[in-house]
């Protein structure tokens, strides 16, 4: 999963509190985008640049996390119905500009172009349709998180002048009025009775109660570290400035409207929070998930369909681990032997979290080989693997955080370790590192935000499906790129395929088949190797965001298809090389559009 999500539409973030994975996720060579570099005022391409500037204004956070520094400054307020109006005339009118153009006279990447922004102009009106405006955040996604996450000082906000100092105080002072509106959703949704599970608003309010948060020394906030980390050319004058500046909105704004809605929530909301586990449960829910199942797997299938497709993976799956338990000899039933790779010391020989990390670039040293034999095309941005900072560390999950266009910032594989001898090599190290880092995200985002020949909302934009399709797709690949040969790491690769097997049915029993909470998590320590700490975390993030984790075995399924068809019509005149190359080259797209262009790739192979 990324940290950032792909930007793509303003309403995935802000008008549903549905899709909310703030996640992000190709290119020809460096000669070839010179040339053909999207700049143009008019046209198609100028209906795509004014979009993606306009974009870019209404969400200035995304535009941060892609490398546009002119909004740094600016929070927007996106609780109000003047916001949502915006919205709305935004997508209208750039639809409506868009069916001014002749489809079938388009070169085949226009005619892709629009076809994905077709539909992403579509989904964005129809997201302003439902009443998820009244959950504006829970305990997974929301701007009480991210802003912690831009404003650390080790985050995607960059801190390296007096400008960029100032920019983040201007950015904080929005953030008291986003609280109040919050608030004021949050309240419409209770006279509605369209409100959160109370197991997540519990899980909320010490998040905002944190000890780094709510502080009567501005010293010891989450939001003074970059003024511990002032740059060395800073005048004394301007340290002084800053230093006073900050403690002051730390005190005076932050800490006060934590404190607010935290307070909201406990004494108010909580109360009226409801029993139930599924969006379904509210007034327009069934709504809400039928959006979400649509947009975040790209197709049309419906949630029966996706929770037989589920019960299918899983069984197929569960097959392939009773073969490895017998391969090494275990002696007990399947919960025995996940009992087993969670508890054996021997699964556990890491001493400090340096050691985990030289584990991983080992994985990937030991693929590189093969890696040039798969892929014609790779990244020219940096790859680093870092520890998952401290401040987020108890909470976090491996993660891929992607570098910037112009390789200023790598894209960075974060693993968190709060113990080094608590991680375990059964846990699926080798397909985690082929999910999160290479030749998953980080193949695929770098490559993607490098192709300047893409039009900006498709070089930084992105869908669920696809993206997160692809780097599961890339587990897959371990025994190709010469790893997975000792069983126990081909038992974590299942794991982590089963993890998003089971997905399939709970996410889809919670939100439409009144599978509750508690079920849920029986289901996944069923067939999983977890303890139920996570699996408990894991449902309450499907409970929290309907829907997303659907995308990724829905996208890796279509992509495996796909291999498979052209294997079988192509015979020898089949490249996998090639195949991928072509699968990354022109970025992420719904899975109809994909097919329909690895279609006629395919025939071009002939």
């Amino acid at each position: 999963m990324k940290k950032i999500a792909l930007a793509g539409l303003v309403a995935a973030a802000l008008a549903s509190a549905c899709n909310q994975t703030k996640t992000t996720e190709t290119a020809s060579s460096g000669t070839e985008n010179a040339g053909s570099a999207v700049d143009s005022t008019t046209g198609l391409n100028g209906l795509f640049n004014a979009y993606w500037e306009q974009q870019s204004r209404l969400d200035p956070l995304s535009a941060t996390a892609y490398g546009d520094n002119r909004f740094n400054d600016q929070l927007p307020n996106n609780q109000t119905r003047a916001y949502r109006d915006t919205l709305r005339a935004f997508y209208q009118g750039y639809l409506t500009k868009l069916q001014q153009f002749d489809r079938d006279k388009l070169s085949d990447n226009d005619k892709i172009s629009y076809d994905i922004f077709a539909y992403e102009m579509n989904h964005g009106l129809a997201s302003l349709k439902l009443n998820a405006w009244m959950l504006p955040a829970n305990q997974f996604y929301g701007l009480p998180i991210s802003l912690g996450q831009f404003g650390s000082g080790q985050g995607i906000q960059p801190f390296k002048t007096v400008k960029d100092y100032d920019n983040w105080l201007g950015r904080v002072h929005g953030f008291t009025a986003w609280t109040d509106s919050a608030i004021a959703n949050f309240r419409v949704g209770v006279r509605t009775g369209v409100v959160l599970p109370k197991v997540l608003v519990q899980r909320m309010i010490p998040q905002l109660q944190a000890p780094d948060i709510v502080v009567t020394d501005p010293t010891k906030s989450l939001y003074y570290g970059p003024v511990t980390r002032f740059p060395k050319d800073f005048s004394d004058a301007d340290k002084t400035r800053l230093t006073e500046a900050y403690k002051k909105a730390i005190l005076t704004e932050l800490v006060p409207a934590y404190q607010k809605l935290g307070a909201f929530l406990q004494t108010e909301y909580l109360p009226k929070a409801r029993a139930t586990s599924g969006i379904d449960a509210v007034p327009g829910g069934k709504e809400i998930y039928a959006y979400d199942v649509k947009y975040e797997t790209t197709t049309d299938k419906t949630p029966a369909e996706i929770y037989q497709t589920g019960l299918r993976e899983v069984a197929r799956i569960r097959q392939q681990m009773e073969a490895i338990k017998a391969e090494v000899g275990f002696k007990g039933d399947l919960q025995a032997f996940f009992k087993y790779l969670n508890e054996d010391p021997k699964f556990r020989p890491f001493k400090k979290p340096e050691e985990v990390l030289a584990a991983f670039e080992n994985i990937h040293q030991r693929m590189l080989p093969n890696l040039q034999k798969m892929f014609g095309r790779t990244p020219k941005t940096p790859f680093e693997i870092r520890e998952t900072e401290k401040f987020r560390e108890a909470s976090a999950s491996a993660e891929y955080n992607q570098g910037s266009p112009d390789g200023s910032r790598p894209g960075i594989f974060y693993v968190p370790i709060p113990d080094a001898t608590k991680f375990a090599t059964t846990s699926g190290m080798e397909s985690l590192f082929l999910h999160e880092a290479i030749p998953g995200h980080h193949y695929q985002i770098s490559l993607q935000q490098e192709n300047t020949a893409l039009p900006k909302f498709r070089r930084f934009g992105g869908q669920n499906a696809y993206v997160e399709g692809w780097a599961l797709y890339c587990e897959s690949l371990g025994p190709e790129l010469g790893l997975f040969k000792d069983p126990y790491q081909r038992m974590g690769a299942l794991g982590d395929e089963m993890l998003r097997a089971v997905r399939l049915v709970v996410d889809t029993g919670l939100h439409s088949r009144q599978m509750t909470r508690e079920q849920a998590i029986e289901y996944l320590l069923a067939n999983l190797s977890t303890t139920r700490d996570e699996a408990t975390s894991a449902i309450e993030r499907y409970m929290a965001i309907p829907g997303q984790a659907l995308g990724y075995k829905i996208g890796q399924l279509k992509i495996r298809e796909l291999r498979a068809k052209y294997e079988k019509q192509l015979g020898s005149k089949f490249s996998l090389s090639a195949f991928h190359d072509e699968l990354l080259k022109d970025g992420s797209m719904p899975l109809a559009v994909l097919e329909t262009k690895m279609d006629a790739w395919a025939a071009r192979q002939k």
